[in-house]
């Protein structure tokens, strides 16, 4: 009997070689007269950037298009953000309750920027007709934008912020931050639907803004500085667009290997067929991930052909995305709906719930008593979950299981 091991994307030889040794120690240990043997096709056949990467655009000149995306990446996750730096910082050194000069009884300017908020927010018809409105209609913000009037309007931190604009700088400011929240709420609200321009966006914020007795930005203003910072430290976008070369030469391997096979894919299976059938005798094929795939497709394609691949006497795949693709309509080998081939072997399909590049084959192919799912549990989170099966004893203790009964010898 022989084990015929193929690996999945990404892989290449530093890295075949230790998880093949591990999957050759196990196997050795249940099988010991058994021949094991490894199908690595990484390097032939796995994705590289011909051109070096000069696909990838360069390093952005400046940081005011990182800040302005990473300020309303916060923006669009908590609509609230730049409002609630005011409530809870306020404006040193010229708060009301800092200010042990000021008049008792005297209104502070933030409230009537409250004022003509909540205004707005109970006015049927405060959207429209005029610009405001064609605006919203033409970027799909219309059903989101009352709620988010609402919302905004409703809210303890723009009271709480409202209380401390006591001048009118301060206040302006404060209309600033509440129609951008507004907006922010929309876009949110919208999610992909949301057909908006950041020109569009911009000008949404400067007609509100108008609306509610403010006008340009306040440069330098306080919640605009602290969220600007606050942003570039923990969204991904400024991270994404300094380290994109290398991020994107990281990511070839894995995702690249993926978008070849698909793409390009005859000519791994032509090789894995060759390796399969380079000796006699029954054969096990053990595929991770991209290599269980090119496995199902070879598999089905000789079978419809008439001719299965000779020796093939069982199939495991392992974290295997081959059922998904299948309902997608993505595997070459099988069409939507269509059941495997007269010829196709037994198949265990193993999977992990942690791993999110793991798929049931069972429910897809109802009915078929060749194909069998078994969950292993690494308790890992992903990535890690995707190659943690194959130091678990569960897993070769299945495999066992299912050679015996599939009359392997």
């Amino acid at each position: 009997m022989r084990f015929l091991f193929v690996h999945g994307t990404g892989v290449r030889r530093e890295r075949h070689d230790a998880l093949f040794a591990l999957v050759r120690e196990r196997l050795g240990e249940r099988f010991p007269g058994a021949e094991v043997d490894s199908c690595f096709w990484g390097e032939r056949f796995g994705a590289g950037l011909s051109a070096g990467g000069r696909s990838v655009p360069g390093t952005p000149e400046g940081a005011d298009g990182d800040e302005e995306a990473a300020e309303w990446g916060l923006l669009l996750a908590d609509p609230l953000c730049e409002l609630r730096v005011l409530a809870e910082a306020g404006w040193a050194g010229e708060d009301r309750e800092d200010d042990p000069f000021a008049m008792p009884g005297l209104r502070p300017a933030g409230e009537g920027v409250l004022e003509l908020l909540h205004r707005l927010a109970g006015a049927p018809g405060a959207d429209g007709p005029g610009e405001l409105r064609n605006l919203l209609d033409g970027t799909g913000l219309a059903a989101g934008f009352r709620p988010a009037l609402e919302a905004a309007a409703g809210s303890a931190e723009a009271a709480r912020a409202g209380a401390r604009a006591t001048a009118e700088p301060q206040a302006r400011e404060l209309a600033t931050a509440l129609a951008r929240a507004v907006t922010a709420g929309a876009l949110a609200g919208a999610g992909a639907d949301a057909d908006c321009t950041a020109a569009e966006r911009d000008r949404l914020v400067e007609l509100l803004t108008t609306r509610l007795g403010g006008g340009a930005r306040v440069p330098g203003a306080r919640a605009a500085a602290v969220l600007g910072r606050l942003a570039l430290r923990v969204t991904t976008q400024p991270v994404l667009n300094a380290w994109r070369g290398s991020l994107t030469a990281g990511a070839t391997p894995a995702l690249g290997d993926i978008l070849r096979y698909q793409a390009r894919g005859a000519g791994l299976r032509a090789y894995l067929r060759e390796r399969i059938t380079a000796r006699p005798g029954p054969t096990v094929l053990i595929g991770h991930s991209l290599g269980g795939i090119a496995l199902v497709d070879l598999l089905a394609l000789a079978a419809a052909d008439g001719g299965p691949v000779p020796g093939v006497e069982l199939l495991v795949t392992v974290g295997s995305q081959a059922p998904y693709l299948y309902e997608l309509g993505a595997l070459t080998a099988l069409a939507p709906g269509s059941r495997l081939p007269y010829g196709f072997p037994r198949w265990l399909n193993v999977y992990d719930r942690q791993d999110v590049l793991s798929y049931l084959a069972a429910p897809v192919f109802p009915g078929d008593p060749r194909v069998t799912d078994h969950e292993i549990s690494s308790r890992q989170p992903f990535p890690a979950s995707h190659s943690a099966y194959w130091k678990q004893q569960s897993l070769y203790e299945r495999i066992e299981r299912a050679v015996t009964e599939a009359g392997t010898v």
